[in-house]
């Protein structure tokens, strides 16, 4: 049996009043429709209805929701309780925009809530997302849908878990919050947070808290990155990373620090034009700058602005306008009002052009035509 209002569903079945309707018809209709129907039964004086769709529609006429469920009790105060196994529509504009299905659920606050109950699933069938939990609120006014307890979030590119998700409809973008986990596909990316924005047709995941991401390769982690700010495009494979941002490869074995930084997964390049630092973790060799980019595909750093070496094992130090770093050999190529200094044996060279290693002090300075080069030695 199928109960069904053709304005508005009455929450109360209209037994009451039918003061919140634009006319008194339908509590005619309802009424004779109860009296009638044979599969409602009256169990403590509450009146249960078997195989029921409840529907809600708009002051336009356009439908919010419409939920069958196995059956439905309409309790002695004259508000619509519990419902059994409800599946159904959520609207949006009068068009389907959500199907949900749940164990159990209510009708609240005079239809302008849906709220179920115990393994929730919500499929959105604009952008196959999938949303499941033990909770759901589908609140239609503001074209939101809430999820809560052990939320976990479905879509070809992303899956997200998350305490709480917080689902704008309109705009086709989830809010998570709670010790949020996220993984991408593609590219292969981790992530982990307390709040999470995922813009599902911008193809993006966006965070104001402190993130943590691991990338991986095989099923292999190759990068760690910590950021108090970022931003993932999903589509482009990059990364807008701002505050405080520690970046950890493992191969090669470099540990970055920046505030501003833009990670390209798919060219495996990391460019920041703040000051930025470097540090070899295995040579003890640091670098710093005032903008650099490291190309960790190719293991080549290259460092403008200010840039001073330290092979910390020895002290050398080389300072210069512009640097290239090649990692695996450890070689260097410095240009532009070049200093090399060591301790041991101590002395200072100045000139146009530097080459060599700062770990082992094995650093040329060369000038160019017309150009001299200053050694002093300190005793």
């Amino acid at each position: 049996m199928f109960f069904r209002s053709k304005r508005f569903l009455a929450f109360t079945f209209c037994l009451v009043t039918c003061a919140s309707l634009s006319a008194c018809e339908g509590k005619s209709r309802t009424e004779q429709k109860i009296k009638q129907d044979t599969a409602a039964t009256e169990i403590e004086g509450s009146l249960v209805f078997k195989n029921v769709t409840l529907d809600q529609a708009d002051e336009k006429g356009r439908p919010l929701w419409k939920v069958k469920a196995k059956q439905a009790t309409y309790t002695k105060d004259k508000k619509l309780g519990r419902i059994d196994n409800p599946s159904g529509d959520l609207y949006q504009d009068g068009k389907v925009v959500l199907q949900v299905s749940a164990d159990t659920g209510e009708i609240r606050e005079d239809g302008q809530l849906v709220f179920l109950k115990g393994q929730i699933t919500a499929t959105d069938t604009r952008n196959g997302a999938v949303f499941k939990g033990d909770e759901l609120e589908w609140r239609p006014k503001e074209d939101l849908l809430v999820v809560r307890n052990n939320l976990k979030g479905i879509h070809p590119q992303l899956q997200a878990t998350a305490k709480v998700g917080r689902y704008f409809t309109r705009k086709q973008q989830v809010e998570l919050l709670g010790q949020v986990a996220a993984i991408a596909k593609d590219p292969d990316l981790q992530m982990k947070t307390e709040q999470l924005l995922w813009q599902i047709q911008a193809q993006k995941v966006i965070s104001d808290k402190r993130t943590q991401m691991e990338r991986y390769k095989a099923k292999i982690v190759t990068d760690r990155v910590e950021a108090d700010k970022s931003e993932v495009n999903l589509k482009t494979k990059v990364a807008i990373l701002k505050q405080n941002i520690q970046l950890t490869s493992i191969d090669p074995p470099l540990l970055m620090s920046s505030n501003s930084a833009i990670w390209n997964l798919k060219t495996e390049t990391v460019l920041s034009d703040q000051p930025i630092r470097i540090v070899h973790q295995k040579e003890n060799v640091i670098l710093t700058a005032n903008q650099g980019q490291i190309d960790l595909a190719r293991k080549v750093a290259n460092l403008t602005g200010g840039v001073q070496g330290v092979g910390s094992r020895n002290q050398a130090k080389l300072y210069a306008n512009q640097l290239r770093w090649d990692i695996p050999t450890q070689n260097v190529q410095a240009t532009g009002n070049v200093i090399y200094e060591q301790v041991n044996p101590p002395f200072n060279t100045s000139g146009p052009v530097a080459v060599g290693k700062l770990q082992d002090q094995s650093v040329v300075v060369t000038g160019a035509t017309g150009n001299r080069v200053v050694t002093e030695i300190i005793p």
